[in-house]
């Protein structure tokens, strides 16, 4: 096994085909599908399913690659450290919830990367795959998001794996809706008012050393009507074009809700506290560009605290 080859296997993991993974690697199928056998049999281990929809990574495969991309990316920091002549790419990479703050401050942390090279990943998802991706992917920060008393939890999660945390925000969840829907004009809303509304959600909470079904209960209470939708793009046109809809939200900037023409309104009844934690490796030093975000997301959280 050489770095050529984990070039290889990473490919065709990006492209999900072998066929596709050789165009862009210029190297001859044929071969690309020997030094795939040869590596699964040197390593001992299946990496890829082969299916008639392509190559699918097997869970020994998933680690596989994550430390593969590891090991190639310290390939390539060790080249650029060395090479006067390449100029430095800028890298980022964060997981974080899907919220409107988080990726406001994103969108405006693009701004500082200038004209130099830069390979920038952001990723809405969960709890799990946020520190997954630290772990396994090779991504540097990630955001978990989860109610309060359940903080002594996940410390010891963080603790357990060798990550530190750091609060970014302290919130209770508010509902968000169309200007157009009634609970909009309502003056007092509460939880029973929501009963005859269309709730969006993602259902996937995880509390460490917590069942799952325990922990879906107490997020997602009863609503007779829930669109599960687990990409925040598609809630916010829900909600923009459906008035009969409404989601719980961590504060949003203004000037989103106005451009979505929706309220943000409080719930009295909902006094349940949330946190969203910048999580990192023990021993990672934040860049440049790290530090540049946490501001975008520290003016970002200030700009969507509201009262009533």
């Amino acid at each position: 096994m050489n770095i050529l080859h984990l070039k290889y296997a990473v490919s065709i993991a990006d492209n999900g085909s072998i066929n596709k993974a050789a165009e862009e690697i210029h190297v001859a199928q044929p071969n690309l599908s020997r030094v795939i056998k040869e590596l699964e049999a040197d390593l001992g281990i299946t990496i890829f399913q082969r299916s008639a929809h392509g190559m699918i990574l097997t869970p020994e495969g998933e680690e596989f690659i994550g430390r593969a991309r590891k090991i190639l990316e310290q390939v390539d920091d060790m080249e650029n450290l060395y090479k006067s002549d390449r100029p430095a790419q800028q890298r980022f990479s964060i997981s974080a919830p899907r919220a409107s703050y988080i990726s406001d401050a994103f969108a405006h942390f693009s701004r500082s990367l200038g004209k130099a090279d830069a390979e920038i990943f952001y990723q809405e998802t969960n709890v799990l795959q946020a520190v997954k991706n630290i772990l396994e992917v090779g991504y540097n920060l990630g955001i978990l998001r989860y109610a309060s008393k359940h903080d002594k939890y996940f410390r010891e999660m963080l603790e357990d794996k060798d990550l530190t945390g750091e609060l970014i925000m302290e919130f209770t969840y508010c509902l968000i809706m169309h200007e157009d829907s009634p609970l909009a004009k309502m003056e007092t809303i509460r939880m029973k008012d929501l009963s005859d509304y269309i709730q969006i959600a993602h259902a996937d909470p995880y509390v460490p050393s917590m069942p799952l079904s325990v922990v879906k209960n107490e997020e997602l209470p009863n609503i007779p009507r829930r669109i599960y939708v687990f990409e925040r793009g598609s809630q916010m046109d829900l909600l923009a074009e459906n008035p009969q809809t409404f989601m719980w939200v961590s504060p949003i900037p203004e000037r989103l809700l106005k451009n979505l023409h929706l309220v943000q309104r409080r719930c009295v009844d909902n006094q349940k506290l949330y946190r969203d934690v910048l999580i990192r490796r023990k021993n990672y030093h934040l860049t440049a560009l790290d530090k540049q975000f946490i501001t975008e997301l520290t003016l970002s959280k200030r700009n969507c605290e509201f009262d009533e």
